[in-house]
């Protein structure tokens, strides 16, 4: 079976400094895996290189058997790659149903002309990407702000505001940085079980970081670890709980 995502022998330095060595990778379609290790060991780093915003300094990244290392970052949203960041990323000032809308603007099947001249089909279109958008809305119990600022929204649903609209784009494989921060216990598991919700309903890949390891072993059928920007260990949840080079470098301090 072909690999949704594969990552192979990456590496990347940042000022003569290695952040990431030979890093390898290999998602299939519909899968959760999880990206843990301590602050600082490159795993936003990996995310970055995988949406464009940084290049490797070697190695390669294939998405859909296509090359796609040293693309500009919206080229590789429209293949199908979407993220959310560690620092929420909204536009604040923006309702919370025009975030959800402005995820389809690649999406839209009219002209800036026909949008000036208010065109039926224009019209059409606009009614459908709000009901779409309400519909997503819903799932994260997020309708009832839809004509909310984003910016008055509390941490958690600003969180759960940034997952729907990486959702809005309609990826194939949706990279979670830190989802679960900022969030109660109760918050927590909420997500917890909207991560499998979406994976079920959307028929995405998830990759996440996380430190919540409530959340990380609840949710992840596979976890790959990371320190020093090398990788220390991969497995099933319940082998990387008892991997004494992980306990050493992270779990410790997480249990």
């Amino acid at each position: 079976m072909n690999p949704l995502l594969e990552i192979r022998n990456m590496d990347h330095y940042f000022a003569g400094l290695k952040a990431v060595s030979d890093f390898n990778l290999s998602l299939q379609n519909n899968e959760i895996v999880g990206l843990i290790g301590p602050n600082g060991a490159g795993k936003t780093t990996v995310f970055n290189l995988i949406t464009g915003l940084h290049k490797p300094t070697s190695g390669e990244i294939i998405f859909r058997k296509q090359p796609i290392h040293g693309q500009k970052p919206y080229i590789i949203a429209e293949l199908g790659i979407a993220r959310t960041f560690q620092n929420i990323r909204l536009f604040l000032d923006m309702t919370v149903i025009e975030n959800i809308k402005v995820a389809y603007h690649y999406q839209r099947k009219y002209g800036i002309f026909s949008a000036f001249m208010s065109s039926k089909s224009a019209e059409e279109h606009e009614i459908e990407m709000s009901d779409a958008a309400i519909d997503l809305l819903e799932i994260f119990d997020l309708d009832k702000y839809a004509q909310n600022k984003a910016g008055s929204l509390p941490y958690g649903q600003q969180r759960k505001l940034e997952i729907a609209r990486a959702l809005a784009t309609q990826p194939a494989l949706i990279l979670l940085d830190e989802p679960a921060a900022g969030m109660n216990p109760v918050e927590a598991d909420q997500l917890l079980h909207t991560i499998h919700d979406l994976r079920n309903r959307f028929k995405v890949t998830i990759l996440m970081i996380e430190h919540q390891m409530r959340v990380v072993m609840g949710v992840c059928e596979r976890i790959k670890v990371m320190d020093f920007g090398e990788t220390i260990a991969e497995g099933l949840p319940e082998e990387i709980q008892k991997n004494e080079k992980v306990i050493k470098a992270y779990l410790g301090e997480n249990t």
